[in-house]
C-alpha cells in the first residue's frame, strides 16, 4: 500500500507537492529539492510535460525521486500518448514500484513550446482512470492476460471553483466509478469555495486535497485571475502581497496560513502544494502551516 493511500486511510491530513522535472538532464536542483521535504511530505506529484512543455518525462523522475526515498505520484496526460502507449507507461510505473497516478486529460499542445505537435487524445483522463484500474485486475484493454499486474492508488483533478459546480461533481463521479480514490484541486485561495466544495461533495466516496500555489507577487496573482480558469484571488490577499516588503515571503505566509485554516476547519483531507518553478519554498510553507 502507498504511503499516501495508507495516510489518507487513516484520516491523516495528507500532505503532497508538486514538482516539474527539468527542461534537460541537470537533476541536481530537484533532488536537493526533493531531499528538503523527504519525510514532510506523503507524496510528490511528478508533472507530465506541463503545459504542453517538453521536458524530462514524469516516469523517469519518478524513478529517481524514488530512489532518493520519496513516494512519487505519476502523472499520465492522454495528450501525448495512444492507449498502447499509455498502458505501456503504467506497466513501466509499475514495475519500478510506483503506487500512485494522477490522470490529466492534459493541456492542447498549442499552448505549449511545440505548438506544432499533434495531440493525441486517444484517452482522457477518465479513460486512463478506467485503462489503469484494468491493468491492475491482470488484464489490458483487449482483454489479454498480463504476467504480473501494477498497483495503483488512483487520484484526478477537480475544480471547485466552477460554475455551475455541478458539472464538477458530475465528472467527479465518472472519474469514481473509474477508479479515482483521491481528488487535488485547482488552486484555492478562500475558505468560502472550499466551504461550499465540501458541503456538495460529503456524499462521494473520495479524498480530497486542497490545491495551494503560493503567490510570488501581484501580476501572478492577476494574471490568474485574468487568464487560469477556475482561479480566484480575492483583493485582500493580493492587497496583503502588495503591501508586502517581500512579497515571495509574503506569499508563502499567506498558503501557510491557508492550510491551517482549512485543517482546522476540516474542509479537506489534505493539501496539494504546486510551487511552480520554487519548489525550494515548500519546507517554508509546511513550517508556517506547522506541518
Amino acid at each position: 500500500m502507498s504511503l499516501l493511500r495508507k495516510a489518507l486511510e487513516n484520516g491523516e491530513f495528507a500532505v503532497t507537492a508538486e514538482m516539474a522535472p527539468p527542461k534537460g538532464i541537470d537533476f541536481n536542483h530537484l533532488v536537493e529539492c526533493a531531499k528538503a521535504i523527504k519525510g514532510r511530505v506523503h507524496g510528490v506529484n511528478v508533472t507530465d510535460f506541463q503545459s504542453a512543455v517538453m521536458r524530462t518525462t514524469s516516469l523517469a523522475t519518478c524513478k529517481i525521486l524514488k530512489d532518493e526515498g520519496l513516494e512519487p505520484v505519476l502523472q499520465m496526460t492522454g495528450r501525448d500518448r495512444n492507449r498502447i502507449a499509455i498502458q505501456g507507461e503504467l506497466l513501466s510505473a509499475g514495475l519500478f514500484g510506483i503506487k500512485n497516478m494522477l490522470a490529466l486529460t492534459g493541456d492542447h499542445t498549442v499552448v505549449g513550446d511545440h505548438p506544432g505537435a499533434k495531440p493525441v487524445y486517444d484517452l482522457d483522463s477518465v479513460g486512463i482512470l478506467d485503462v489503469a484500474t484494468t491493468l491492475m485486475n491482470g488484464k489490458d484493454m483487449v482483454g489479454n492476460e498480463l504476467k504480473g499486474k501494477p498497483e495503483f492508488f488512483l487520484g484526478a483533478c477537480v475544480t471547485p471553483r466552477y460554475t455551475p459546480l455541478e458539472i464538477q461533481i458530475l465528472k467527479m463521479e465518472k472519474k469514481i466509478k473509474a477508479g479515482a480514490k483521491f481528488f487535488q484541486t485547482q488552486a484555492v485561495y478562500d475558505l468560502d469555495t472550499m466551504r461550499e466544495f465540501r458541503e456538495k461533495t460529503k456524499h462521494l466516496n473520495c479524498k480530497v486535497l486542497a490545491g495551494i500555489i503560493p503567490l510570488k507577487s501581484v501580476g501572478m496573482a492577476r494574471f490568474m485571475n485574468n487568464n487560469v480558469p477556475g482561479i480566484y484571488v480575492p483583493d485582500d490577499v493580493i492587497q496583503r502581497i502588495k503591501g508586502a516588503e517581500n512579497k515571495v515571503q509574503e506569499g508563502i505566509k499567506i498558503a501557510g496560513e491557508f492550510i491551517q485554516q482549512l485543517r482546522e476547519e476540516n474542509l479537506c483531507d489534505g493539501v496539494h502544494i504546486m510551487a511552480i518553478g520554487a519548489e525550494e519554498n515548500v519546507p517554508a510553507i509546511l513550517d508556517v502551516a506547522g506541518l
